[in-house]
């Protein structure tokens, strides 16, 4: 869970959607597919944090398991069977690094901003941090990052996460999810299509 004040590190506007929009899923999947990186070998790893044991906090783990089954390519850590928080974020992200070489890291989470940010969802490059809507010291994770403003922050926002409505961070939840399907298949598309252009130059500049 993150506060919206001083989330984004990368100093760049993020692109919003609102989950009432209409166009929102291929929105998302537009935007995903504009931010992964054009070097199509680098594996990409998407870290869905939060709790199921919160209904604010349980857009990550919702994404994740909703993700995980359909993915081919693309790597998923947090689950609602295993979530990624604040007690073992490090040694995910510690884990990711020996187990993936030099990935790109999508990282997922709710987030407490203003009354009339509440609903929106939020696509940017660089990490985020984890931790500060509850007053927790953890490290910055991501490449580019997913989050989704549940609820608004500035008071006792550990019982504001507790009184989220479910049905806003379910919404959410399916709308990134099949974004981001839909961007993985985009994605592998496009890499295919790179591939046999290399290998057909290969070819003419054998032949």
């Amino acid at each position: 869970m993150n506060l919206k004040s001083g989330l984004f590190q990368s100093g760049k506007n993020p692109d919003r959607i609102h989950y009432e929009d209409e166009r929102a899923t291929s929105l998302l999947t537009n935007m995903l597919i504009e931010h992964l990186p054009k070097l199509f070998y680098k594996p990409i790893v998407i870290i869905c944090i939060g709790t199921d044991r919160s209904t604010g906090d349980c857009l990550g783990p919702l994404i994740g398991t909703s993700i995980k089954k359909e993915l081919s390519h693309f790597h998923v850590y947090g689950t609602l069977k295993d979530p990624v928080h604040a007690v073992n974020l490090e040694e995910t992200i510690q884990y990711i690094k020996e187990k993936h070489r030099n990935p790109f890291i999508i990282a997922i989470d709710a987030c407490l901003g203003r009354f009339k940010s509440v609903g929106y969802m939020e696509v940017a490059k660089g990490s985020i941090k984890p931790g500060a809507g509850v007053n927790k010291e953890l490290p910055e994770v991501g490449d580019m990052h997913i989050t989704g403003i549940v609820n608004i922050s500035g008071y006792m926002e550990f019982l504001v996460l507790q009184n989220t409505r479910l049905h806003l961070v379910m919404s959410m939840a399916d709308i990134i999810s099949i974004g981001i399907i839909e961007a993985e298949k985009a994605y592998l598309e496009k890499r295919i299509t790179v591939r046999r252009n290399w290998m057909a130059n290969q070819d003419t500049a054998i032949n």
